[in-house]
């Protein structure tokens, strides 16, 4: 079983910037995409951004121009950069490898004042 992991998260005052990590068990180049999705407090898990095989990227609407997706191959992770975080980011990041089962546990991003 393929192991995921999300580092960072936090508490973050509206405006504020963080920063993810995620790693995994197996080497992230063997899927086709490396992907970021969310769920606020109550609500359903949506889509966040990804990055693919070839390095191209894909934003939802809600984080252009805000959010910042890269990745390190040699060390084997990728990150998520978040900067002027709104109450509206509140939720549990969740990495995800490609289409496939292989998510993480969630990290915790609570901006608030």
């Amino acid at each position: 079983q393929v192991q995921v992991e999300e580092s960072g998260g936090g508490l973050v005052q509206p405006g504020g910037s963080l920063g993810l990590s995620c790693t995994a068990s197996e080497l992230i180049v063997r899927y086709s995409a490396v992907n970021w999705y969310r769920q606020p407090p109550g609500q359903g898990r949506e889509f966040v951004v990804s990055i693919e095989k070839d390095g191209a990227t894909n934003y939802a609407d809600s984080v252009k121009g805000r959010f910042s997706i890269s990745r390190d191959t040699a060390k084997n992770m990728v990150y998520l950069q978040m900067v002027n975080l709104t109450p509206e980011d509140t939720a549990v990041y969740y990495c995800r490898l490609g289409q496939t089962s292989f998510w993480g546990k969630g990290a915790l991003v609570n901006v608030s004042s």
